[in-house]
């Protein structure tokens, strides 16, 4: 900013839904943990409540941490583009961790039991979404975040990895979902269709998890409210262009 400019603003409601979806996040992961410790009996590691650790940590790394990972170039739009880049890839990444936390709990818990895997429905949206995000994250690391591709292979690869960065969070929405509803039909199915209190509960949940998605949703497809780049990002990508392509600003090789 130069000297005596008035400092950037973000555009006129941007700040109005970060903070609703900020609210919402955190009021769906306060409603799975009600849920888990009011009705499932909390959550411990090598135990019986074992499995309990899945779907908290599922909706805190694969829904929370992923929306926010996706919100960040709207959030961060006066920050150096590096900087805001390695935010996004810290975010995803730390939402893999903790969602590989998810999974191994639920097959030590299947093991224990001696339940099978993979048969549901739900196990199957779930792993195919975990691995896809994955793979997402180190195409995303290695296209964007670490030198080598060229201007025009980054070019290329942009607009796949936003449709599946968008794609992976509905995909991720839906498997908790089919989650919720999976562990509702085994553990009351008898009582569901009387509106128990834990049916509303996670009723609710499953609603807050839509809410999130809309909302987050709504910011990535606003026009408007894209991350401008700044004038020295331009000037850097044109030098990178020079670097990776072999040609002059001017347009001549």
């Amino acid at each position: 900013v130069m000297d005596g400019a008035p400092p950037p603003t973000s555009p006129t409601g941007l700040s109005a839904y970060v903070a609703v979806s900020q609210l919402l996040g955190l009021t769906l992961l306060a409603t799975t943990g009600a849920w888990l410790g009011r009705y499932r009996g909390g959550v411990a590691w090598n135990s019986p409540l074992q499995f309990n650790a899945h779907p908290l940590c599922m909706v805190l790394s694969m829904v929370f941490l992923q929306g926010d990972a996706l919100l960040v170039y709207r959030v961060f739009r006066h920050e150096a583009k590096r900087s805001t880049k390695a935010l996004h890839a810290l975010l995803h990444g730390l939402a893999l961790v903790i969602a590989l936390v998810g999974i191994l709990a639920v097959f030590e818990s299947h093991r224990t039991k001696g339940i099978p895997d993979m048969y549901s429905l739900h196990s199957w949206c779930g792993m195919a979404t975990f691995v896809l995000y994955l793979l997402q994250w180190f195409l995303g690391c290695g296209f964007f975040l670490f030198p080598g591709a060229s201007f025009s292979l980054r070019g290329w690869y942009k607009p796949q990895h936003i449709f599946f960065g968008i794609a992976l969070f509905i995909l991720s929405i839906t498997s908790c979902l089919l989650g919720i509803t999976e562990i509702l039909l085994f553990k009351i199915s008898d009582s569901y269709s009387h509106f128990v209190p834990e049916g509303i509960l996670a009723n609710t949940l499953g609603v807050l998890l839509v809410a999130f998605g809309l909302v987050v949703g709504y910011m990535l497809t606003r026009e408007e409210w894209k991350r401008p780049p700044l004038a020295e990002e331009l000037a850097l990508s044109m030098d990178f262009k020079t670097l990776t392509e072999g040609e002059s600003p001017g347009g001549g090789s």
